[in-house]
């Protein structure tokens, strides 16, 4: 164990470090190149468009004409004609007023989160969600109450004492009013606490969906809003790949608000919000990562608009990545291993440990076969898998191939 001295003012980090080595939890980089022989199941690229000929070529006309860089915040230089027909196209495809383009997805949460909550107001946030919306949480100085995984019921419990809370504090105002009329305006029905939910819509460890329309429901119940994360969702389910909120016929209430990553299945970069107009005008205004972030570089609004058009050419790309889906579902379980059903592009398959599960992610890699490797801190329940991503571009003869590596490489319980 390494000694603190006066002048080693990270001699802390060594520390962490040999903890981590001793759970099995160390993180380490692996560049891969331009043209890596690896089948890739470890990618977020559901569709498989990062690299289409239509979409890359705009991204480099979009370079060509409109610069490397987007050469500043948005509110400054940073917001191009580009950006405008993008964020047009999104609202229309997901079926919402209006639509704002953020520099990642991860931005995009952290904007939704914090500018739509605030100090007086309350989060009930789902215990799976994502450490974006989690960071959005912590730094709205909201209060938070973390519920249950997938519970609207436990949404709706929250939502419901907050509100009760509210109430009562009215009526104890009315009783120590010592005038009739103060008594009286004191025991109106008081303006209700903002409040909203925020959940993924498909939740990115286990590939589950979140079920939203139950959730929307216990909101409505209370006057609370819901934000949706579809940064799973989008281009996989849905009408089309319109995302799982607008499966759920929530797409454009007056309630709901989406956020999504480009980076996924649009195979770009950058995030977005989606919701009313007003909210959108709302965080123009306020979203610190929106006002003081410099904007979402051309060449991935480019490529993110032309994978978006490319997909409502071709709508079938959706239900493509769900087949895939089920396939490696399907044939994983029926040779033995435990994996969660998938509701979209992620299959989860367990592994007894995490040192086993680095181990079988190694294997795999050696065999040809690229795959996620989740363990804790990342996973919430700290069960740790791997992480299988579907690829609509996949063949089945790939998908067998997969399947094959997967199961001859798999340790033992």
């Amino acid at each position: 164990m390494p000694q603190d001295r006066p002048d080693d003012a990270f001699a802390w980090i060594d520390a962490q470090r040999e903890r981590r080595d001793r759970a099995g939890l160390v993180r380490r980089l692996s560049p891969r190149p331009a043209d890596s022989p690896l089948l890739d199941l470890a990618s977020n690229d559901y569709l498989g468009l990062a690299r289409h000929p239509e979409v890359t070529a705009a991204a480099a006309a979009a370079a060509q004409r409109w610069g490397a860089g987007s050469t500043g915040s948005r509110l400054v230089t940073g917001s191009t004609e580009l950006h405008t027909t993008l964020e047009r196209e999104l609202a229309e495809f997901c079926g919402f007023e209006a639509a704002l383009v953020f520099s990642s997805g991860y931005a995009a949460n952290l904007a939704a989160v914090s500018a739509l909550s605030g100090r007086e107001a309350l989060i009930v946030s789902d215990a799976g969600n994502h450490a974006s919306l989690i960071d959005g949480c912590r730094l709205s100085r909201a209060e938070v109450a973390v519920v249950p995984h997938a519970d609207p019921d436990a949404v709706r419990k929250v939502l419901g004492a907050a509100e009760g809370d509210t109430r009562e504090e009215a009526a104890e105002a009315a009783e120590a009013a010592e005038a009739a009329e103060a008594a009286e305006a004191a025991g109106a029905v008081p303006a209700r606490r903002r409040a909203l939910a925020v959940s993924d819509s498909v939740f990115s460890v286990d590939g589950d969906a979140a079920p939203l329309a139950a959730l929307a429901a216990a909101c409505r119940a209370h006057g609370a809003a819901l934000v949706v994360d579809e940064a799973h969702g989008l281009g996989v389910l849905g009408e089309g790949g319109r995302g799982a909120v607008h499966g759920a016929g929530l797409a454009g209430a007056p309630d709901v608000v989406v956020t999504a990553t480009l980076s996924k299945s649009l195979g770009s970069q950058g995030g977005v919000v989606l919701g009313p107009a007003r909210v959108i005008e709302h965080l123009v205004n306020t979203a610190r990562t929106f006002i003081f972030d410099t904007g979402l570089n051309p060449a991935a609004v480019g490529a993110a608009l032309a994978s978006l058009r490319l997909l409502r050419r071709e709508p079938e790309r959706a239900a493509r990545v769900r087949t895939v889906a089920m396939g490696l579902y399907g044939r994983l379980t029926a040779a033995g291993l435990t994996a969660v059903r998938p509701d979209a592009s992620v299959v989860s398959v367990r592994a007894p440990s995490p040192e086993q599960a680095v181990r079988w992610a190694a294997d795999c890699r050696a065999a040809g076969l690229l795959v996620g490797c989740f363990r804790p801190p990342s996973v919430p329940d700290g069960i740790s898998r791997l992480r299988l991503t579907a690829r609509g571009d996949l063949t089945e003869e790939q998908v067998g191939r997969a399947v094959d590596v997967i199961v001859k490489t798999a340790p033992t319980a």
